[in-house]
């Protein structure tokens, strides 16, 4: 029997570096995983570089190389991403940027970059939609909000340039920067302008609005000003039905993922309940994936929350939510009719509190799958395994052949 369905799960962050913490081991070593490790002694595995050895992807290149988009071709930037995840509908020539929401102190100091990390900001999203008036740029605005302090920001118009710098001066006790064009363009000088101007109108509206007030009744940080950052023009992607001939969704609680998922004409599906973080409804994630498999191809679903925890130095904490994925993906143990590819976007060392170029885990099982020798899912395991060391934009390709759809190269 060959495979119809493709299944992709990456495992946001979840390779590891040994920690001391665990007594040199790595999370995924340390960690009980009864499932992953059935699917990988049921399956083929390696190791794979996401870009290249040594390369240190960002989740955004890391994605588009996965699905087969060569990053140096097509990645401009994450802010039209992730714009595009927070649902603005982005166009060639579009410049995305991403935004979050900070608190400014009364010396105009930032004192929280994530303003307390604020659960919903999409009344303050709106005011700065209704607000705002670029019109004298001949510039349109899109505004929309992210997950929690998250948020993106879109412009449209003539003569806008990308190479401009960010407002946020990455610490707090300082005042937000100026945006500046990092070119002598004219475009980005405009962009640059259009930006500042943004963000002056934001401000205000922000310092009296009704959320705020009460906020700071409250003793909560109020969310009184936005930082931009990552500013990208927005490319064409060749779309994932043509490029790959399979229908295909997308499930993300991460606003880039969607983004790019979005971009490339995967069909985002939103369900209540998931975060992105360690209080993610995983159930609720699989259990969609698996219904989405009845009416697409292919199916990319990412899990983020062991991600943070690497970022957060807390080798403990990722070991114990490594367990706690491993656990919601039970059901897939009775999905043997559909290929199924379990890998890591990238490693996110506690060590290092950041990602690392070290390779990343990957298995796949499914009907016809050569079954090698190994039993185990972690970073060390699997580098004996049948597929040994590929990179990320080999995946689609091998899961494309695995379910007989791939063209013959040559006679």
């Amino acid at each position: 029997m060959t495979a119809q369905k493709i299944l992709l799960v990456i495992l946001d962050g979840i390779a590891d570096r040994p920690c001391d913490a665990l007594d040199g081991r790595t999370p995924l070593q340390a960690a009980a995983t009864p499932v992953l490790d059935r699917l990988a002694s049921e399956g083929i595995c390696g190791i794979m570089d996401t870009i290249a050895p040594g390369i240190r992807p960002g989740s955004d290149t890391a994605h588009l190389s996965l699905l087969g988009y060569p990053p140096e071709r097509y990645y401009t930037g994450r802010g039209p991403l992730e714009a595009e995840g927070c649902g603005i509908r982005m166009e060639p020539g579009m410049i995305g940027f991403r935004a979050n929401f900070a608190t400014i102190d009364e010396n105009g100091a930032i004192s929280d970059r994530r303003a307390g990390r604020i659960p919903s900001t999409t009344p303050l999203c709106e005011a700065i939609r209704d607000g705002v008036d670029l019109r004298t740029f001949g510039v349109e605005i899109f505004f929309e909000p992210g997950a929690g302090h998250r948020a993106a920001l879109a412009l449209r118009g003539d003569g806008l340039g990308a190479n401009v710098t960010s407002n946020d001066p990455k610490h707090e006790g300082f005042p937000p920067l100026q945006i500046r064009p990092m070119t002598e363009a004219g475009s980005d000088q405009h962009t640059a302008d259009v930006a500042n101007e943004f963000l002056r109108q934001s401000q205000e509206i922000l310092l009296d609005h009704p959320l705020n007030r009460e906020r700071k009744l409250s003793g909560l940080a109020p969310a009184n000003a936005v930082l931009i950052r990552g500013a990208g023009l927005m490319g064409r992607f060749e779309p994932f039905s043509e490029k790959w001939k399979m229908t295909g969704s997308v499930i993300s609680a991460a606003a880039l993922i969607s983004g790019i998922g979005s971009a490339v004409g995967l069909e985002h599906i939103d369900i209540p309940g998931i975060t992105g973080s360690a209080d993610s409804d995983l159930g609720a994630k699989i259990s969609r994936a698996e219904s989405e498999l009845e009416r697409k191809d292919f199916v990319l679903m990412n899990i983020k929350g062991a991600d943070e925890f690497g970022h957060d130095g807390m080798a403990e904490g990722k070991r114990d939510f490594i367990e706690v994925i491993d656990g919601a993906l039970t059901p897939l143990l009775a999905r043997t009719d559909i290929m199924i590819a379990i890998c890591s976007d990238h490693t996110t060392p506690c060590s290092v509190k950041d990602h690392s170029g070290d390779p990343v885990p990957l298995l796949i099982r499914g009907p016809d799958v050569r079954v090698d020798s190994v039993t185990a899912f972690d970073e060390i395991s699997v580098a004996s395994g049948g597929l040994l060391r590929v990179r990320g934009g080999d995946l689609m390709p091998i899961l494309v052949d695995l379910i007989n759809r791939s063209q013959k190269y040559g006679a």
